[in-house]
C-alpha cells in the first residue's frame, strides 16, 4: 500500500481497550458495539497512564467533568497541574491524578479525539468510554465535551506541550544523585539539525528522509555488524545539517556519537502533518520547540532550567522541537518518526555510541542468548527464532481495529534497555510522594491511538 505511493488516509475509528465507542450519537455510532466502561468509587482517587499508541494521529484525552493533575510522563515527575483536556502526541505517555468527586447523577464521557486535523471531517475518529460512578443515576447522554477550540490559533496545543516540565522538588531517579540535572551547563560536543520534508520518489519507490537521506535497513544488524567488523552494512556520515542542494537517496549512514558527549538535536518538520520522535535508549531534554525554521539565535528561548525528560517528542507542522541528550549508553540508538508510515518510507536514522576505552565491553550488557545472526553473521546462529509469547500487561487500550500495522510494520518485542526499566520505574512511583496527602486506590493504564483499516 505504502510501496504504491498511497496514503495510510482517516483511521476507522478509535478502540478503547480494544472496543468502539459508546453510543452518543445515533447517526455516527452504530448499534450493537461494545464499549468499554471504568468503574469508580466517589470520593476517591485514581492514577490514570494514558498511552498514545496509534499509527500517526494525534489524541486530545478529556474526562467529562472531572479535572486531570498531570504528574509523570515517560518516567519522569512533572510540576502538577490540572488540565481540563490534554494532547496526547503518537508514542507519547502520560500520568494522571483523577479524583472522583463529582455527582454521580449519570455516567460520564471519556474521549480521545483526533488532533491537529480537520476536525469537523474526522469527527467520527473519536473514541468515547464511559467513567461510572458506583452510585451512578443513570446512562450518561447529550452531546461530549468540547475539544480544544484553537481552529485559528495554532499555538494552543504548543504553548500546552511547554507546559509540561520537570518536577526538580520530587524524589525520584534522576541522572545524578544531588537531585537536579543542570543540563543547560554542559557543553554540547555534537549538533545535528535533522529536516523531514513530504515523502518524494526515489528509485522508483516512494520513500520519507532525514536530511535527504532515506534509511535502508541492512541484511545483517548494526551493531552485530559493529561487533564482528563486517564492512560495508553502515556508513559513519550522516550529516549534521541538511545539504542544500543533494538530491534525496537511499542511505544506511550512521550518526557517530560520542561516548558521554552531549549532544544537541533538533527536530525541524517541514511537512504539513504533525510528527512525532522517538530516541531509543535515553530520555531527552525538550528544551525547545517553535514555528518557523531553526537558527542559532533559537538556542536563546531554550528552557535552561526545568525541561522535561522524556523519549518521544511531537514536532508541529512547520516547526522544529530541538533536544538535549547525554549520550551514556553504549549501543546503536535508533532515532525514528513514531508516525508507523513515515518510519516504514525510512524516516529514522542510528546512533552509534561505543566506549573506546573499553577493550572488553564491559559497558555494554552481552549480546541476548535469542538474538538473530542475519546477513553475514548466520553462520554464527545457534537458536531458534524465539517462540514465546510475551506476557500482556492488563491495560484499558484505545487503539483502533483492523491494524494495519500488523501487515506493514510488525516487529520483534525488544528487551527493554536499562534506562527504560529505570523509567518504568520511576514511572511506577510517580504519585508515592503523594500518598500522604491522598489515597490512590487503582491505576488504570490507557493506551490510546487511532489506526487505520487496509484498503
Amino acid at each position: 500500500m505504502l510501496d504504491e505511493g498511497k496514503e495510510l488516509g482517516m483511521p476507522d475509528g478509535v478502540l478503547i481497550n480494544g472496543k468502539g465507542p459508546y453510543r452518543y450519537n445515533d447517526s455516527l455510532v452504530p448499534a450493537g458495539i461494545e464499549h468499554e466502561t471504568i468503574d469508580v468509587h466517589p470520593g476517591r482517587t485514581y492514577r490514570i497512564r494514558v498511552h498514545n499508541v496509534g499509527t500517526s494521529t494525534s489524541l486530545n484525552f478529556r474526562i467529562q467533568g472531572h479535572n486531570l493533575l498531570l504528574v509523570e510522563t515517560e518516567g519522569s515527575y512533572t510540576t502538577q497541574q490540572n488540565y481540563t483536556s490534554l494532547d496526547v502526541h503518537v508514542g507519547q505517555s502520560y500520568s494522571f491524578l483523577l479524583t472522583t468527586d463529582q455527582n454521580a447523577s449519570s455516567d460520564y464521557y471519556v474521549v480521545a479525539s483526533a488532533r491537529i486535523v480537520n476536525e469537523s471531517l474526522w469527527q467520527r475518529v473519536t473514541g468515547v468510554a464511559v467513567l461510572r460512578y458506583s452510585n451512578s443515576g443513570g446512562a450518561a447522554s447529550g452531546p461530549l465535551p468540547d475539544p480544544p477550540q484553537d481552529q485559528y490559533d495554532k499555538t494552543l496545543s504548543m504553548n500546552q506541550a511547554r507546559s509540561v516540565r520537570w518536577n526538580l522538588s520530587a524524589g525520584a531517579a534522576r541522572p545524578n544523585p544531588q537531585g537536579s540535572f543542570r543540563y543547560s551547563s554542559i557543553n554540547v560536543t555534537q549538533a545535528y539539525l535533522l529536516r523531514s520534508t513530504t515523502p518524494v520518489e526515489i528509485g522508483g519507490r516512494r520513500r520519507a528522509a532525514l536530511n535527504g537521506l532515506s534509511f535502508s535497513p541492512p541484511e545483517t544488524p548494526l551493531r552485530l555488524a559493529d561487533a564482528y567488523g563486517v564492512e560495508g552494512a553502515y556508513t559513519l556520515d550522516f550529516p549534521e545539517r541538511p545539504p542544500p542542494d543533494a538530491a534525496p537517496r537511499v542511505a544506511r549512514s550512521v550518526i557517530n556519537g560520542t561516548y558521554r558527549g552531549f549532544m544537541e538535536l533538533i527536530f525541524q518538520n517541514n511537512d504539513t502533518r504533525m510528527q512525532s520522535y522517538h530516541v531509543d535508549g535515553y530520555a531527552v531534554f525538550v528544551v525547545g520547540m517553535d514555528y518557523g525554521e531553526w537558527t542559532e539565535a533559537s538556542r536563546g528561548a531554550y528552557n535552561k532550567g526545568d525541561s522535561v525528560a522524556r523519549s518521544t517528542v511531537q514536532v508541529y507542522p512547520g516547526a522544529w522541537t530541538a533536544v538535549l541528550v547525554s549520550l551514556d549508553n553504549v549501543g546503536f540508538w535508533n532515532v525514528r518518526s513514531q508516525n508507523l508510515d513515515s518510519w516504514y518510507l525510512g524516516q529514522e536514522v542510528y546512533v552509534r555510541v561505543v566506549n573506546p576505552e573499553d577493550g572488553a565491553n564491559k559497558t555494554e550488557m552481552a549480546v541476548p542468548r535469542n538474538a538473530l545472526y542475519c546477513g553475514q553473521l548466520h553462520k554464527y546462529q545457534k537458536y531458534g527464532p524465539q517462540t514465546a509469547i510475551p506476557r500482556l500487561i492488563k491495560h484499558i487500550c484505545i487503539c483502533s481495529s483492523s491494524c494495519v500495522s500488523c501487515k506493514l510494520f510488525s516487529t520483534p518485542f525488544r528487551e527493554q534497555t536499562p534506562h527504560h526499566k529505570a523509567a518504568a520505574a520511576a514511572s511506577a512511583a510517580a504519585v508515592r510522594p503523594l500518598a500522604s496527602r491522598r489515597q490512590i486506590v487503582a491505576s488504570v493504564m490507557l493506551v490510546v491511538g487511532a489506526l487505520v483499516f487496509a484498503s
